[in-house]
């Protein structure tokens, strides 16, 4: 039986309707089955789909909402056919948490794509129960959607990896924009768009950052080390990158006119899409003329999730994060939402419960 007190294995903070006020909330975790992997949550990134599922702006919200999709923990657990993982070993859970492991997809460890995929809170998962995330005390997964965290990198900086880090990650591999002295644009300096930055520092690249926030030069240019600010409400500053980028990711997920981004790319230039705003409208020139691309992105497969993680330790690349207990998470949800983070938000989880 679920409950709201005194029942569950599992305490958790959850929305119960739209409003997406979160509260405390208990619940039972499934017992570790032959491929699973239990762990105890230690930190737990703030993700803008927490804020799009505890609203139910999907229309789509299973209530209670448990979110949490950047979760970072110690192995308590695990069932008799997993080899990879053992007790104490750090790992991260990302926004999936099951797929068929049978389609082309899976078999080309790209699971993000696959059309089975559950998420990890608001899915329905293979035994028919609702996904609940990482605002919780501990969550069990499948070994194949676990990942193992390098020793020596903090947990809680790994958390936002497991979402941020990889939805920025992985166009930029796929796209080979691992190649120093390229140039590459980032739209939007969240928690996204500054993992986009770490990146383009990390892969050799010149990095411009056009942002609609004057007041985010500064910390830009002299704490990220971006080469170039652009502020993108100035049609001059726009004007004068036209064709001076390979690549540019689009994290930003308000409607935004996207001619004078393209026309910043380069001949055979890409501009990847990695938020949802609720519509895209250019000219055809912008795409035609110069012959550009404008592609889509998720997060990432298993493989490159792991290799992230690998690379992000090696580098020593490292997100910005806010630390914060769970009971402040009702502010800090609005504050994600007036884009006031710096810039990622991570539940401190262990000291939460």
């Amino acid at each position: 039986m679920e409950g709201e007190a005194g029942n569950g294995n599992c305490l958790a903070w959850a929305a119960r309707d739209p409003s997406g006020i979160l509260s405390p909330y208990q619940f039972d975790r499934r017992a570790v089955g032959s491929d699973d992997v239990a762990l105890k949550i230690k930190y737990c990134g703030v993700c803008f789909a927490d804020v799009v599922w505890t609203r139910n702006l999907h229309h789509d919200s299973m209530y209670p909402v448990v979110p949490g999709h950047e979760i970072s923990g110690v192995v308590t657990e695990v069932g008799p056919n997993v080899t990879q993982f053992k007790v104490g070993d750090h790992v991260g859970v990302g926004t999936y948490v099951n797929t068929c492991r049978d389609c082309e997809h899976c078999n080309e460890f790209l699971e993000v794509h696959c059309k089975k995929g559950v998420y990890t809170f608001n899915g329905i998962d293979y035994d028919g129960t609702v996904t609940r995330g990482g605002y919780s005390n501990h969550i069990v997964v499948r070994d194949r959607y676990c990942f193992k965290i390098p020793d020596g990198y903090p947990l809680e900086l790994a958390a936002p990896l497991l979402c941020a880090g990889i939805t920025v990650y992985t166009p930029m591999m796929y796209h080979k924009m691992n190649q120093p002295g390229k140039s590459l644009g980032v739209v939007g300096l969240g928690g996204l768009g500054h993992m986009a930055v770490k990146f383009g520092k990390a892969f050799g690249l010149n990095v411009t950052v056009f942002s609609t926030s004057e007041s985010k030069r500064d910390e830009a240019i002299n704490i990220l080390g971006v080469d170039k600010f652009v502020l993108s409400s100035d049609p001059q500053q726009m004007q004068e990158m036209e064709g001076k980028l390979d690549f540019i990711v689009d994290t930003a997920a308000g409607n935004h006119p996207f001619d004078p981004y393209l026309n910043t790319l380069k001949v055979h230039g890409t501009m990847a899409l990695v938020a949802f705003p609720s519509e895209i409208k250019f000219s055809p020139a912008s795409l035609n003329i110069g012959a550009r691309t404008l592609a889509g992105s998720l997060t990432g497969g298993t493989k490159d999730t792991q290799s992230m993680l690998e690379y992000c330790a090696a580098h020593k690349v490292y997100p910005k994060i806010e630390l914060i207990k769970i009971d402040y998470i009702n502010e800090a949800l609005e504050r994600m939402i007036k884009r006031d983070v710096k810039y990622r938000f991570v539940i401190d989880i262990e000291n939460s419960f």
